[in-house]
């Protein structure tokens, strides 16, 4: 019977025992899903879960303030619809492609770098996230979880290297271009240096060109444009350095450049620059004479033989001071002084339309005439005397003199060369002298003498011997205070048809 009994109370405990032991299983069940819950709500990242039809099972309090919503407003809610993130460009993901629900659809974790999330006050911010899908113990897929981060710092952290990079790049490209200025600025001096000429003085005591030097005085102050006109071997150049040599721009460079000397496919280029592959054999980029020039003056020489079709952008560069370089669209400032020499008649080339107008009025500013030699034979002596001793000292003879006889003859002379065939004759004659004086030799036209008897000839062939004298004198200019035609005292269309009809033609040695 008492066995019985206790079989009896037993068997009234066990429902009782097994209540207390389910509570206590939920109790725990509760108290590790409020412990995870805790967990979840104290991570800095922001996690929220879905179900397979991506409506949002849970979220953290990370998540909820970084999106700017409430718990309530999220839970149950389609993630897609509320936080409706895009791809880095912006384009909107649709549902079919996005990364988050993928993960529940095949069972593969995925992780994303870059990507936007959207707030509910329409605001964004970069994100990084890893989408995680939730497989219950029997594999069937349930959801996932998503994890993200806000990456706003490392975003503008890498903005911040970015424009270090970029600017460390475009001071690096800033320091190429100064040193290939610089190297094409050596280059250039040094081949200045080793030119023969002597242009540290102005040899003269012609009262004539005392006016001159006082026009180069005026203007040297100035920036002004400053056209140097005269006969080929007059000394132009010599007075553009004499220009810059006293300005306040002597600090930089005088760069040169004779443009009857250079091709005409290549003079643009020469002036102006070029960048890699803008024409057939431009191998690498090429700053122009005017911006070797910039903050200096630049002198073209010959500037009557620039092209018509080049002649706009030279009018561009003086006005504005702006120009682009062959293949590029990027326009290059400069301060430049510059000036301009020519022996050709510019005026006469505007009416025969090969020069702009616009373009000679604009270096017309401060013209400059300079006086042939024969004009100021009062300088030959001083002038042959100077190179004597500079070509005597650089070959290594000491010639002592020049003799009267010699004087004489080089006073007589015409001198169509001017100056720089009064110094090749000097440097010839140095070179064939074995004594202590000077010895010409024929350097200078033999005298033709008296005829001893007079030939009477056509009108015509003394007509044309008279022109061609006159053409002699003046050195084969037609037109102007100095030409021909005015020393004939005839129209310079009445000299140009004279010398059409008597067959006259200019020789080809002569420059044009």
């Amino acid at each position: 019977m008492a066995h019985k009994k206790v079989a009896e109370n037993n068997t009234k405990h066990q429902p009782l025992i097994k209540t207390t032991q389910y509570r206590n299983a939920i109790n725990e069940l509760e108290q590790m899903q409020r412990h995870h819950e805790l967990i979840l709500q104290s991570v800095g990242e922001g996690v929220y879960g879905l179900d397979c039809n991506g409506h949002t099972t849970f979220v953290n309090n990370a998540a909820a303030n970084m999106l700017g919503w409430q718990l309530e407003d999220l839970i149950g809610k389609r993630q897609h619809d509320i936080i409706h993130h895009t791809k880095i460009d912006g384009s909107h993901y649709e549902v079919k492609d996005c990364p988050i629900y993928a993960a529940f659809k095949d069972g593969k974790i995925h992780r994303i770098d870059d990507e936007i999330f959207w707030r509910k006050d329409g605001s964004s911010f970069p994100v990084e996230y890893i989408s995680t899908p939730i497989i219950d113990d029997k594999r069937k897929l349930m959801g996932a979880v998503v994890a993200f981060r806000d990456i706003t710092e490392r975003k503008e952290a890498e903005r911040a290297i970015q424009k270090s990079n970029t600017d460390l790049q475009n001071a690096l490209v800033e320091v190429e271009q100064l040193k290939t200025r610089l190297e094409q600025e050596n280059i250039y001096l040094q081949q200045e240096i080793k030119l023969t000429h002597n242009f540290e003085e102005i040899i003269s005591r012609s009262k004539k060109f005392r006016k001159v030097l006082t026009q180069v005085e005026q203007v040297a102050a100035t920036d002004s444009t400053v056209l140097i006109l005269g006969e080929s071997g007059t000394g132009k150049e010599l007075i553009a350095r004499a220009i810059h040599n006293i300005s306040n721009r002597k600090e930089r460079a005088l760069v040169i450049v004779n443009c009857a000397a250079l091709p005409s496919a290549l003079i643009e280029s020469e002036l102006f620059g070029h960048e890699k592959g803008a024409f057939t054999g431009a191998f690498v980029s090429k700053i122009g004479r005017f911006e070797l020039a910039d903050g200096g003056s630049i002198f073209l020489d010959e500037i009557g033989e620039i092209s018509l079709e080049l002649q706009p952008k030279l009018l561009r560069v003086l006005q504005e001071g702006e120009f682009e370089r062959l293949g590029s669209t990027k326009t290059t400032k400069v301060n430049v002084r510059v000036i301009v020499a020519t022996n050709r008649d510019l005026r006469m080339a505007v009416e025969k339309r090969e020069f702009r107008e616009d373009l000679y009025y604009r270096i017309n500013v401060f013209p400059i005439n300079l006086l042939p030699l024969r004009e100021r034979k009062e300088d030959i002596p001083l002038l042959a005397q100077h190179f004597l001793l500079k070509h005597g000292t650089r070959i290594g003879k000491q010639i002592g003199a020049i003799t009267q006889k010699v004087m004489g003859a080089l006073i007589d002379y015409s001198w169509p060369g001017n100056v720089r065939e009064l110094e090749n004759i000097i440097e010839r004659a140095v070179i064939i002298t074995r004594s202590n004086k000077l010895n010409l030799g024929d350097s200078l036209p033999k005298n033709i003498g008296i005829p001893q008897k007079e030939e009477i000839t056509t009108l015509d062939k003394n007509e044309r011997s008279y022109i061609l004298k006159a053409l002699e004198f003046t050195n084969w200019k037609i037109s102007g205070e100095r030409g021909a035609a005015k020393l004939l005292g005839i129209k310079r269309t009445t000299l140009e048809s004279r010398m059409k009809k008597l067959n006259i033609q200019r020789p080809s040695y002569l420059p044009t």
